[in-house]
């Protein structure tokens, strides 16, 4: 089966994350108790990071924060809350204009192309997605490849070809670039106003974008999105009548 893999956080990180997280351990979660400006720098980042979202937070954003003040936050239980608020205003009162009035960042993380396409189709909400530009996938998770595993596919006779086959592709990923890289750094010299750092990546840049259709629709990639409640209600009306499983 395709089974999200979860992080491992030390009781310190985890002690942190709590606060600013409804879940330390699932593949969708919202950001909470954050300034906006944090939030919208977070997904920005987001976006050109092989990194989870927790991750990429413990290790570049709380550093720069103040975080003393928000000891007793639990946002997992904060969520319960705002849950029961929520229903009380919406089922009791029958006021679903509260919809259009809060909005939330959530990420949804291990997707494949094809679940993100169709998180990404409404127009009443914003997203960022891991992008194949700046992002290498030769790189594995739990010792895996990042493409999607469907159980059906698995469980069929075709289930060890399709694991071969992606297999192979992603392979082939990582053999093509290293030599991507040293041909373009052969056609493209440093400039000398350039850093070391900002040559490395600009040259990562055009190799990523130059191998990226090699990566079939199964790849898995991570998404930020933000929107309203009302935007998020069409979200799961739309996944709930999609063919997909």
């Amino acid at each position: 089966m395709s089974v999200y893999v979860a992080e491992e956080f030390s009781p310190e990180e985890a002690d942190v994350l709590r606060r600013y997280f409804t879940n330390l351990y699932g593949p969708v979660f919202a950001l909470v108790n954050l300034p906006e400006v944090v939030k919208g720098a977070l997904f920005a980042r987001y976006s050109r990071s092989p990194k989870s979202l927790r991750r990429l937070f413990l290790d570049e954003f709380v550093g720069e924060l103040d975080i003393s003040g928000d000891d007793s936050i639990d946002a997992t239980i904060g969520l319960r809350r705002a849950e029961e608020l929520y229903d009380k205003v919406f089922f009791e009162y029958g006021d679903d204009s509260v919809a259009q009035l809060g909005g939330v960042h959530l990420a949804c993380e291990q997707a494949s192309n094809l679940l993100t396409k169709v998180l990404e189709w409404g127009r009443l909400m914003a997203y960022l997605e891991q992008s194949t530009r700046y992002i290498s996938y030769d790189a594995r998770i739990g010792g895996r490849y990042r493409f999607y595993r469907p159980p059906e596919v698995l469980q069929s006779s075709l289930g060890t070809r399709y694991v071969g086959d992606m297999d192979r592709i992603f392979d082939t990923y990582a053999e093509l670039l290293p030599i991507v890289i040293d041909d373009i750094k052969e056609r493209i010299p440093k400039d000398p106003s350039d850093s070391d750092f900002v040559y490395r990546q600009a040259i990562r840049a055009k190799a990523f974008d130059s191998i990226r259709g090699l990566l079939p629709a199964s790849s898995l990639s991570n998404v930020g999105i933000y929107g309203t409640g009302q935007g998020y209600e069409m979200l799961l009306l739309r996944m709930r009548a999609h063919p997909l499983p």
